[in-house]
């Protein structure tokens, strides 16, 4: 049977004009109201031979004459308005073609292209249909339900459109929007695909404690209530590392594992990224390697028990700059006495962190480092750089291990980790020196990758930006945003339309990888049927009896 049916799409135009790189024009059928048609939706151009998977990226009204503008009817002349529409007065719509395939094949044999060329004058086009979705994007149906992921619809349609999670975990992606719109949400709803499919073992970096338990559901005109978080959808798919116990335990949790770091774990590369938060200079961060050269593991603990006194010996011995010194300790100064920082070395019997996470994420269990209340800029940098260099460096070593064997057994999990305020991490200055530049440029053949969260994607290296492979844009006003957000993107012209035209809520435009085209998506409400397709009908996992009343008061 033939891919799509041209009589089930509703007719909105013929094609007038148009190029293969500028993209093409329509006409809008006089029947339809100029109004009624919003930039980023999903259309299909009927060719001869192949039907062009198109998207609108802009929206003009026009005059057949001049002199009709010049003399226009009057607010009353509601007759000779009707009478001028669609012949002295119309509509033109451009148009992105972003794949083609041909008509005359069979839907499971019909192969989806590259545009290639462009379909004739008069060809007719038409709204989309729920085939011509699933054609395009799939369906959760396919490939044993583990690969295709419900994400949203398009815009005035109802018809699910599926990331392809193969595609999305094998490289770097990005969750992009201004404050408000929505990020959190839309990236828990991206971290539920991947732990429901096991697609990926997660290490989520929770800076605001919104991922593990239960999060504040954002405000839609009622009273706020609390919706369940990754623990209560997964249970023990998820594990919980907590900086502050004492918090989780609050908000009705239980940790799995309390984190501790140690001086002797910190590296010099682990404070760069602190330079612009601690308004360091560059010599003082500079020292920090003259200090490691001469004092190995306990650099930092050496700097941070010295007196004001010892300073000066400190930086004959190892050539820094006494100011610099004195600076670096009372910059770093606000770490000593954090509750989970400590100066001395581990006690013996005590595990290492990395082995805990490790053994978690060869488990397939995905890791949600909360933050508690330290949840400052600082504490986030410094805690999410020391942990994911020394995680990248076991997993290089892994991998070594699996190509050494060939042994699938050796082979590690697929890593997703994911980051918010990403451009901390990867700005200009420091995107070749924390381990999170050296994931986006490299770790793609370690089985390691990122999910970055950020409202500032013009603050994001331009390199790092080139290698991001998915990409989700929620409203975004900076223009400098909004061109750093389509980095790397072919038609990036028309997508900027599209991006400047979204609502403040529940709207983003999906692009890259793990989608065949760009699509703009009313993305899909994080609600208790989104719940119930995640639990599989399972009672929501509950830690203490405190979290089973929420929910109970949640869904009464």
């Amino acid at each position: 049977m033939p891919l799509a049916d041209s009589a089930s799409r509703k007719r909105i135009g013929v094609l007038t004009h148009g190029s293969l790189g500028q993209g093409v024009e329509m006409k809008l059928d006089p029947s339809r109201s100029v109004e009624s048609v919003r930039a980023g939706t999903f259309v299909v151009v009927e060719g001869a031979q192949f039907d062009f998977f198109s998207l609108i990226t802009d929206l003009t009204i026009e005059a057949a004459n001049e002199n009709i503008l010049l003399n226009p009817p009057g607010r009353d002349e509601e007759l000779l308005r009707r009478v001028m529409q669609g012949s002295g007065t119309y509509a033109t719509v451009s148009l992105k073609p972003m794949l083609m395939v041909e008509q005359d094949q069979l839907e499971d044999k019909a192969e989806v292209r590259p545009v290639k060329t462009v379909p004739a004058h008069f060809s007719s086009v038409g709204e989309a249909t729920e085939a011509d979705v699933a054609r395009v994007f799939g369906s959760e149906q396919q490939d044993g339900g583990d690969r295709f992921f419900h994400v949203g619809e398009p815009l005035g349609m109802d018809t699910p459109v599926c990331l392809d999670l193969a595609r999305f975990v094998e490289r770097s992606n990005a969750v992009f929007g201004k404050t408000g719109t929505g990020k959190s949400f839309l990236t828990r709803l991206l971290l539920c695909g991947t732990i429901k499919t096991s697609r990926a073992v997660n290490l989520i970096f929770d800076m605001h404690n919104e991922y593990g338990f239960k999060a504040r559901r954002e405000s839609d005109g009622q009273a706020q209530l609390f919706v369940p978080g990754l623990k209560q959808l997964f249970g023990a798919k998820v594990q919980i590392f907590s900086l502050d116990p004492a918090s989780t335990r609050r908000r009705g949790g239980s940790p799995d594992v309390e984190v501790h770091l140690y001086a002797d774990q910190v590296e010099p590369e682990d404070i760069l990224p602190l330079r612009e938060t601690l308004n360091l200079t560059a010599t003082a961060t500079e020292s920090t390697y003259q200090l490691k050269k001469k004092y190995g593991p306990r650099w930092l603990s050496t700097l941070l028990q010295a007196e004001t006194a010892e300073i000066e010996g400190i930086a004959e011995e190892t050539g820094a700059h006494p100011g610099s010194l004195l600076a670096l300790r009372r910059k770093l100064d606000r770490l000593d006495g954090l509750p989970f920082f400590h100066l001395d070395a581990p006690t013996s019997g005590r595990r290492d962190l990395i082995d805990e996470l490790l053994e978690a994420i060869e488990a397939g269990r995905s890791v949600v480092l909360e933050f508690g209340q330290y949840n400052s800029l600082l504490v986030y940098l410094f805690v999410a750089n020391v942990i994911t260099r020394r995680l990248r460096d076991r997993y290089e070593s892994k991998y070594e291990t699996y190509e050494r064997t060939q042994d699938e057994a050796d082979k590690p999990q697929q890593l997703l980790i994911t980051i918010e305020e990403a451009h901390k991490f990867l700005g200009p200055e420091t995107a070749r020196e924390t381990p999170f530049g050296k994931i986006a440029r490299e770790m793609r053949k370690f089985s390691v990758s990122l999910l970055i969260v950020d409202q500032r994607p013009s603050g994001i290296d331009e390199e790092v930006l080139s290698q991001i492979g998915t990409k989700i844009v929620a409203q975004l006003n900076d223009e400098k945003d909004i061109a750093a957000a389509l980095v790397g993107t072919p038609g990036s012209a028309g997508l900027r339309q599209i991006l400047a035209s979204l609502d403040s809520k529940q709207q983003a435009l999906a692009l890259g990888h793990a989608v065949p085209m760009p699509i703009t998506l009313r993305t899909r409400t994080y609600d208790e049927t989104f719940f119930d397709a995640m639990t599989e009908g399972r009672s929501i996992a509950s830690n203490t009896a405190t979290m089973q009343s929420d929910m109970q008061a949640l869904f009464s």
